[in-house]
């Protein structure tokens, strides 16, 4: 029996031949004492890709969120973000904990304008009672949003009308060149207008770990030293680099998944289980709603051909991503067909 098309996320990926060959043939030294020559390959080509003078090479993105709001904010601050951001949804509480910050969601649907933004911001007041709010962090692409890719105008706006009132600009790139490849623009039409910005190598980019932080030399300096508190001192991590390069070089296949995706929700739209406007897919990822049954019932029905996600109370998310052929695709959509009455 074949396996199951799993399109749970694009983190199941694996790494490619050749970033297993990239990996054990990897020059290395102790990265904790700068030594190691491939993680600073890595690192440098990161910043060039993005706009900025250095990049930090990380174990998730997770942290890249974390170490941002250390950088950029004290505790008690407060940071604006889209709505169901990733910092504030999914990092197990830990910009409370770990930085001490506050958010506040700003418009619908994961991402929202410059005019928004400034609605939402919080100046303080003499008396001490109002939290400042001192970032503004954008989720490209917005994954509770369904892969909703921001106009790179729209967040240079954003970011201009931040610093106008002194707010920091940080981008939770996780899939940021999956924003780029959908607009067919470089990851630095929206990064150069950032304090900072991370994006996952392990993600569509198919590496196996591995996120990276860009910014100033000075912010990618404070970084540094929230990466060490945080335990992402990494010793001979070229082995691990090694494989984000190769990644990086891949990028462009990034196109494939997203077709993919337009299919899968072209598909979903013509069965009456199933209800989606395809013309809402921009990138790689598919949430769609269901009738009849529940998501976690359609989840089971189909599991012994598709891998997929409950994603709410009525919704499910497809991810696809480099491992999922076109044949596979049919496969799923077959399978998801038995179930939704295509």
């Amino acid at each position: 029996m074949l396996a199951p098309v799993d399109l749970r996320s694009d983190t199941v990926t694996r790494p490619t031949p050749a970033m297993r060959e990239a990996m054990a043939t990897a020059a290395v030294g102790d990265d904790v004492f700068g030594e190691d020559p491939t993680v600073h390959a890595l690192q440098s080509r990161a910043a060039i890709l993005m706009g900025h003078e250095a990049g930090l090479f990380l174990p998730s993105g997770t942290m890249g969120n974390q170490i941002a709001l250390l950088t950029h904010c004290r505790p008690g601050d407060d940071v604006l973000v889209g709505q169901h951001a990733h910092a504030f949804l999914y990092e197990s509480g830990g910009g409370g904990a770990i930085a001490g910050v506050q958010f506040t969601a700003v418009g619908q649907g994961g991402h929202f304008t410059a005019e928004q933004m400034q609605g939402s911001i919080k100046g303080g007041d003499s008396s001490g009672h109002v939290p400042p709010s001192t970032l503004v962090m954008v989720e490209n692409t917005h994954n509770r949003g369904g892969g909703k890719v921001m106009a790179p105008e729209t967040f240079a706006a954003i970011a201009e009308a931040a610093r106008a009132r002194g707010l920091a600009v940080h981008i939770d790139g996780a899939r940021l060149f999956n924003a780029a490849a959908a607009l067919g623009v470089g990851p630095d039409a929206w990064a150069r207008h950032a304090d900072s910005v991370t994006f996952c190598l392990s993600k569509g980019l198919g590496a196996p770990v591995g996120s990276v932080i860009c910014g100033s030399k000075a912010t990618i300096g404070r970084a540094h030293r929230y990466r060490k508190m945080l335990g992402g001192g990494m010793r001979q991590a070229g082995v691990l680099a090694a494989a984000g390069l190769v990644a990086l070089d891949d990028a462009p296949q990034l196109v494939d998944d997203h077709r993919r995706a337009k299919a899968l929700a072209a598909a979903l739209a013509g069965m009456k289980g199933a209800a989606i406007d395809p013309d809402t897919v921009q990138s790689n990822i598919v949430i769609f709603d269901v009738r009849d049954y529940s998501p976690t019932e359609i989840c089971t029905q189909v599991a012994d051909d598709l891998l997929i996600l409950p994603f709410g109370p009525t919704s499910i998310r497809a991810v696809l991503h480099r491992d999922v052929s076109d044949t596979m695709l049919e496969r799923a959509i077959e399978a998801l067909g038995t179930v939704l009455h295509g």
